[in-house]
Order: C-alpha cells, then sequence, then structure tokens
C-alpha cells in the first residue's frame, strides 16, 4: 500500500512538472492579474476571463467560471489571491466532477473497446499502453489492427502485440475494416480473450466516409454482441486545443463516445480543453497522458488536476 502511496506523490509531482506550459500561461497570469489590482472589480474579472481563453477554456465555459465568482459574495472587494484561487479551482472541480471515472474492462467478455480519433492524436500508443496495463492485471487482450489504410499503423500494433504479449487481428493494406473486426470478433470468442482493444483510421479530411466506416465498424461488431462495443474510446491530442472540441462534436455524431483520452498534456499550454470538454459534453474524462513512459498514462483524478494547475 505504502509503494502505491508513493507512486501517486510520484505521479502528482510528474503532473505538476508536465503541466509548467499550462501553469505559466494560466496560472501565473492569473496571480499576476490579481496581485496588480490588488482586490476584485470587473475589470479583474474581466482580464481572469482573457486568462481563461487564453489556456483554451473557451469563451462559454471561461464566462460561467467568471460569473460563478461574480455572483460570489466571498469573491468580491478585497478577497486575496488565494480566496478567489480557492473559488476558482471549486468552480472547475464543479465542471469535471469531483470523481473519478476511470476506465474499468469489467463486465461481458471479450469486452470489446473501440479506440476512435484523428490520426496523430496517440491512438495506437494508447492501446498499447492499454495493453501493458491489462498484461499486469493478468487478463488476456486482443489488438485489433482496423485502421488498415496505413501500414505504420498496423506494424505500431503489431510491435505493441509482441511486447506486450497480446494476440493481434489483421489483414492486408486496405483490407475492409468491418471484414478484420468481423475475424477479431469471431477469433476473440474462440480463444476467450479477456479485452478486444479495435485501433481505427482517423484520416479527417474525409470524415463523412470515415465516420460511414465507424458506424459500419459498430454494426459488425454488434453482429456479434449487441450489446458491443462495451467503450467507445475517443482520443484527443491537448496540443490541438479548441480542435478537439469540433472532434468530439464529429466523434460522438457517429458513435456512442463513452470516455475520453486526453495525451500530450506535457506539450502544451492548452491544458484547460479539459475543462472545456467537460463542460461541453457529458463524456467522463477516462485517461490522461503526461509524457511517453507506461507510468506516464493515469486515470484522470479531477482534483488532483486541479491541484496540480494551481500549485507552485
Amino acid at each position: 500500500m505504502g509503494g502505491d502511496i508513493e507512486e501517486k506523490q510520484g505521479f502528482f509531482q510528474r503532473l505538476k512538472e508536465r503541466l509548467a506550459k499550462t501553469k505559466q500561461g494560466f496560472v501565473a497570469k492569473v496571480k499576476q492579474a490579481i496581485s496588480l489590482r490588488g482586490k476584485v472589480d470587473e475589470e479583474l474579472l474581466n482580464e481572469l476571463e482573457e486568462i481563461l481563453i487564453q489556456a483554451d477554456v473557451g469563451p462559454d465555459t471561461s464566462l460561467k467560471l467568471v460569473d460563478a465568482l461574480r455572483q460570489n459574495r466571498e469573491a468580491r472587494g478585497e478577497a486575496g489571491a488565494e480566496k478567489l484561487i480557492g473559488l476558482l479551482k471549486e468552480g472547475m472541480l464543479d465542471i469535471l466532477g469531483r470523481e473519478s471515472r476511470p476506465l474499468a474492462f469489467d463486465g461481458p467478455k471479450p469486452f470489446v473497446t473501440l479506440v476512435v480519433g484523428v490520426n496523430g492524436t496517440g491512438k495506437t500508443t494508447t492501446i498499447g499502453k492499454l495493453a501493458q496495463r491489462l498484461r499486469q492485471e493478468g487478463r488476456s487482450t486482443m489488438l485489433v489492427a482496423a485502421d488498415t489504410f496505413r501500414a505504420a499503423a498496423v506494424e505500431q500494433l503489431e510491435i505493441w502485440a509482441r511486447r506486450t504479449g497480446a494476440e493481434i487481428v489483421k489483414q492486408g493494406a486496405g483490407a475492409d475494416p468491418g471484414s478484420v473486426c468481423f475475424d477479431a470478433m469471431q477469433a476473440a470468442r474462440s480463444h476467450h480473450a479477456d479485452v478486444v482493444l479495435i485501433d481505427t483510421a482517423g484520416r479527417l479530411h474525409t470524415k463523412v466516409n470515415l465516420m460511414e466506416e465507424l458506424k459500419k465498424i459498430v454494426r459488425v461488431i454488434q453482429k456479434h454482441d449487441p450489446a458491443a462495443p462495451h467503450e467507445t474510446l475517443l482520443v484527443l491530442d491537448a496540443t490541438t486545443g479548441q480542435n478537439a472540441i469540433s472532434q468530439a462534436r464529429i466523434f460522438s455524431e457517429a458513435v456512442p463516445v463513452t470516455g475520453l483520452v486526453m495525451t500530450k498534456l506535457d506539450g502544451t499550454a492548452k491544458g484547460g480543453i479539459l475543462v472545456a470538454l467537460s463542460d461541453q459534453f457529458e463524456i467522463p474524462i477516462r485517461i490522461i497522458g503526461i509524457g511517453e513512459g507506461a507510468e506516464d498514462y493515469r486515470d484522470f483524478v479531477p482534483r488532483d488536476f486541479v491541484d496540480a494547475l494551481f500549485e507552485e
């Protein structure tokens, strides 16, 4: 148990360090604005709203957070920096939710997880990290190469399969993704796999075709199990900022997205996008990535994220 606590503290420390870009662009500005003005007035609140928008919290969500401060008596007048920041943190937690909603592979076997998102967000790497986690938990995993348009995606998945001892189902380049998924569902049943992780294509410039393809994959899966996919994860790249919002909208219109994975939080000043996503979509953030190491992909804990964001 002690090891667990140490590991969590280690991750929290890394989270603080890796959120440095967002902190410099956001928290430092918030503290500076408050200390310069000395009191909470309309001008300061307008400045806070601007800072939040710059950190990609988004105009609507930023207005909501600042309006909450505007209407809070404790935040008016001579409220100090710590008081105001405390209220801002609570406002963010109201939006992000106070409870962690981690990814759980508990349920029917095989537990089918569809992983979607545009190319370059880190879909295949996310699948690899999940396969590592599942191996540590002693579960048998099957990886499915349904992104048949990019040979590199299949090769990357093969590397992860070897590394994690997972089975892989694939076909030749340009094969029909639905056909690959059909084979995979049959194989998962006969091999008694615990979890199936399906990698999909993400060419957003032809989004109509891509979305139709995803819907077809879901139909194929449901021929084998009407309740599947049991989890549909949308992988988003934090460095894209507000683009993540439009991606979440497009993908959730095509398939029922049940969880978000936010990668590359360490490379951006736009960490506020997590708050905007939580505000605009009723989709829980399952996992965040703050680096390339296996230990840098973790279940999203809202309180830890907000604390790390504001801590010196």
